[in-house]
């Protein structure tokens, strides 16, 4: 899983932005970089995946930014025994009516935790992946529009943990980035006995915006600028991944999509209209790392998916242009 180690530093922001991020950083202590990833995906529109240990405050990241944002939280708890229209819903027999309703399930939500994806079965992952691509639901041959904006934020267990389905790649592919919490400092530890001593702050979060201000923030970030040198160089990282010795399967068109777009969200968020360089090198592992398969022998020899990519991402030549002004 792409891990937060990078020499790139991020110090400006979207005022607007920074109100959320310093209001989820009330619950989420010291966790600035993963909080930018969250709203990196949310505003690329794609959803993210987190996997790490259980107790690192994965729900809690959720919970802080749906109601810093003001958008209607749902969960879902993934188990073995959960059925597909526990999650899409159901359509039930109205005596009264003498017709069938349609009972929407959790996925209908704006914010959705979607909490320990891989512990249930393959068949229940698959309901997932209309509402991902096309953020629409059918049940009995109805389909139904998901909430706008509508953001998916699952979490994993590592798959060295008991009771685990791995995800396919079909599936993963769906998810733009896939990053890890990891666990706090000894210094923002101790903060969180401090803070949480009388009460947890999630109790007394209050929305800093609107959901209808993270339409408009999506509308801006699709202005962002990305010049013709930054193109063919999301491209070249990408194409490079398919020619790697040590990759068996290298990433789809749908990574550079993802990449892109992630790129422009990136930049929105530091206060830019347009993307440098860095926002893509940023973004490269989270966005690759899950969607490459490294050969057999790769993997045999313990070989990190991580590592491959940071050196496809440090192997392609970075542009001369830094994404100048239009």
């Amino acid at each position: 899983m792409a891990k937060l180690a990078h020499p790139f530093q991020f110090d400006d922001w979207n005022h607007e932005i920074k109100n959320v991020v310093d209001n989820v950083e009330q619950v989420m202590v010291g966790k600035q970089d993963v909080v930018r990833l969250v709203l990196v995906t949310l505003l690329a529109g794609g959803h993210c995946l987190i996997e790490d240990v259980p107790g690192v405050g994965k729900t809690m990241l959720v919970r802080a930014v749906a109601k810093s944002l003001g958008c209607e939280f749902k969960r879902i708890q993934f188990t073995p025994d959960l059925l597909p229209s526990d999650v899409s819903g159901v359509s039930i027999y109205n005596q009264k009516t003498q017709s069938f309703e349609f009972r929407p399930g959790p996925i209908f939500g704006q914010v959705v935790l979607a909490d320990e994806i891989n512990r249930t079965s393959p068949k229940t992952q698959s309901a997932l992946l209309e509402a991902l691509e096309e953020h629409n639901v059918t049940a009995d041959g109805q389909t139904y529009a998901l909430p706008n904006p509508f953001f998916v934020l699952a979490t994993e267990n590592p798959l060295e943990f008991e009771g685990t389905f791995p995800l396919p790649e079909a599936q993963l592919d769906r998810f733009l980035l896939k990053f890890s919490v990891g666990y706090p400092s000894f210094e923002d530890e101790v903060d969180i006995l401090s803070r949480q001593s009388k009460g947890h702050p999630i109790d007394n979060l209050a929305a800093v915006v609107e959901a209808k201000d993270v339409l408009r923030w999506r509308k801006g970030v699709d202005d962002v600028f990305v010049e013709g040198s930054l193109r063919r160089y999301v491209v070249q990282i990408v194409h490079a991944t398919r020619a790697h010795p040590q990759i068996e399967l290298g990433a789809s068109p749908r990574a550079s999509l993802a990449l892109f777009k992630s790129a422009q969200a990136m930049a929105y968020i530091a206060g830019r209209d347009y993307v440098v360089p860095d926002d893509i090198r940023y973004l490269a592992p989270y966005v690759l790392s899950h969607r490459i398969l490294l050969t057999a022998e790769a993997r045999l020899s313990g070989v990190e998916v991580d590592r491959v990519v940071h050196e496809v991402v440090g192997a392609v030549p970075v542009p001369l242009a830094e994404g100048a002004h239009r």
